[in-house]
């Protein structure tokens, strides 16, 4: 028998609406420790005496430990049970912000953020369970629901995190959090069903079944491309949206950074919409207009210089709409096809799906941080257009 599809017959729970919330609020909690960091950097950058360069490492080694989570830890979800593994790395996130808030100087913060980044991946352990527990016909719909409280997650925590950094302190911004986490601990532990395993492989044959995963799917390889490189895009550009923000001509503080995150929760509200057009007319074709939608919003901060500082705060909010409604919506569809591949391996499907998109997160934090000291703002409007420029030619490549 094939290493990479070994089954076992799983018993479904029913997905209610109330373990729907659940999920979503889960993931929205959880993810949202990867980017509490992002609006805080120039507080930051001025409180540990830091240059530009070294404060971006700390989303980069929070979004490479995401990454190394995904490829080491998500495909566990296979072979046990995924409640007990959601549980587990809840307690541990919650330790490891909490070191981030006590963090005595920037080489503890950073190792901090790389474990983070590391068990911040039970956010994607979540996400295939509800793909898991819907009926196929709902798949879309459902997985979108879910990741509307991830998206919100991701976006709601810059404006949560910019207005307490900036009033209480970067600090109690990760206090706070592993408060949360810790709670949302203990309602998990209440509230989710058990998961019946659906691989007997062992630990070395699961990881050795992503290559031949990653072998025998076009279709995987073709979504795990497009999306990281809209990752990269998409990471540039928060990753530096504080520092820019932060200096001439605006000197605009880390509540002001955080508020943009409201601007890119309006396109993260598309997600269930999106899933619902991938149940209806086919994701391949939801993908190539949203990506379309993505490099149009890049490409038209390229007019920011030509405009006054009021007008830039205008295009940029508008333009924050944009690529986060299509980098989103895109992800949502991507998912829809991965997630519908191989179902007994949707767990390690996920997991290639995500690795590939946070390695694009990572180098999209690295690479926004060298390209804003280097050339300002336009040369991370230049990275991130080109990024989602290659994302949209992969799709246009793939058939379907």
């Amino acid at each position: 028998m094939n290493s990479a599809t070994t089954t076992v017959k799983p018993a479904q729970p029913h997905l209610s609406s109330s373990l729907t919330f659940l999920l979503a609020g889960g993931t929205g909690l959880t993810v949202a420790a990867l980017y509490y960091s992002q609006p805080t950097l120039g507080v930051l950058a001025g409180d540990l005496h830091a240059s530009p360069r070294q404060i971006g490492w700390i989303p980069t080694l929070t979004q490479f430990g995401y990454a190394i989570g995904l490829l080491l830890l998500a495909p566990l979800g296979d072979r046990f049970d995924r409640r007990n593994i959601i549980l587990l790395k809840a307690v541990i996130l919650c330790a490891a912000l909490l070191l981030t808030g006590l963090a005595p100087g920037l080489g503890v913060l950073l190792a901090a953020s790389l474990l983070v980044g590391l068990f911040a991946t039970v956010a994607q352990d979540i996400v295939p369970a509800a793909a898991t527990l819907a009926p196929p016909h709902e798949r879309g719909k459902a997985v979108g629901t879910v990741m509307t409280g991830l998206l919100m997650g991701i976006l709601l925590s810059r404006v949560v995190s910019g207005f307490v950094a900036e009033n209480f302190g970067w600090r109690t911004v990760f206090i706070a959090a592993a408060v949360s986490v810790a709670l949302l601990a203990v309602v998990l532990a209440r509230g989710l069903p058990r998961f019946a395993p659906t691989s007997t492989q062992s630990y070395p044959a699961l990881l050795k079944s992503l290559a031949h995963l990653w072998a025998q799917y076009p279709k995987l390889r073709q979504a795990a491309l497009a999306q990281a490189l809209l990752a990269l895009g998409f990471s540039a550009f928060w990753s530096t949206l504080a520092v820019m923000l932060h200096e001439a001509p605006f000197h605009l503080g880390s509540a002001a950074a955080g508020s943009f995150g409201l601007a890119g929760a309006m396109g993260a509200l598309a997600a269930p919409f999106a899933g619902r057009l991938a149940d209806r007319h086919g994701p391949a074709r939801v993908i190539r207009i949203t990506v379309g939608v993505t490099v149009v919003s890049f490409a038209s901060m390229f007019l920011m210089p030509l405009l006054p500082a009021p007008a830039q705060l205008a295009l940029l909010a508008l333009a924050t709409v944009g690529f986060d409604l299509g980098v989103q919506a895109s992800l949502i569809s991507h998912q829809t096809i991965v997630y519908g591949i191989a179902p007994e391996a949707r767990s390690r499907l996920n997991a290639i799906l995500m690795t590939c998109m946070f390695v694009g997160m990572s180098l999209g934090g690295l690479l926004g941080a060298q390209a804003l000291a280097a050339w300002g703002w336009t040369g991370v409007v230049l990275l991130a257009t080109v990024s989602s420029i290659g994302a949209l030619l992969v799709r246009l490549r793939a058939r379907n």
